[in-house]
């Protein structure tokens, strides 16, 4: 497998390339057939947040797979191991999905012990991971236009995303703000 390292507004020590190499390496031990890894490393100076400023992205390919995770935090070697975590959490993730089948010939039963174990294990493994929700929220939805959505979404304060019911089109929709400064809105529409 190889890794590649890449910096946009940082300098790449021989240490930091080390530190990366030696890591990223071991997720071939994970997942077979991975031909590249990717690892860009970048300093944004004008991230919002002092705990935004590095960001780690690792893109891995191979015959027929395609992860990506990213990862942004104040220290480059903590927000690359953040990234690291969270590729190997997909890659069980999608080994999961992808190995699970029949085709081997077993009988039902012998298929049913073996799914036992399985997710007692799995259920090990999603107890740690599964994500909790803490708040609930309930709000009166006002209708309103998209230009009045971003001004009340800048006097709120929120600086992520308003939810809101636009008046125009008669649909919830979800106005966001990129990482560009620009806005982006989510319109969702019946599958």
């Amino acid at each position: 497998m190889e890794v590649i390292v890449q910096g946009r507004n940082i300098n790449i020590s021989d240490k930091l390339n080390d530190f990366v190499i030696g890591k990223a390496s071991k997720l071939e031990k994970y997942l077979q057939g991975i031909d590249e890894t990717r690892v860009d490393l970048a300093h944004v100076k004008t991230a919002r947040s002092a705990s935004d400023r590095y960001v780690a992205q690792i893109t891995v390919r191979g015959k027929k797979i395609l992860l990506r995770s990213e990862e942004r935090a104040d220290d480059i070697r903590v927000c690359f191991d953040s990234a690291l975590n969270k590729m190997q959490r997909q890659i069980r993730r999608y080994k999961g999905k992808r190995y699970r089948g029949r085709g081997d010939g077993r009988t039902i039963s012998e298929i049913a012990s073996d799914d036992l174990v399985d997710l007692v294990q799995a259920d090990e493994i999603e107890e740690e991971e599964a994500p909790v929700i803490v708040r609930r929220k309930t709000f009166v939805l006002t209708p309103m236009d998209e230009m009045e959505a971003i001004e009340q979404m800048q006097l709120l304060g929120h600086e992520e995303f308003f939810v809101f019911y636009n008046a125009e089109n008669g649909k919830v929709n979800v106005l966001y703000q990129r990482r560009d400064g620009t806005y982006g809105l989510i319109i969702p529409e019946n599958g």
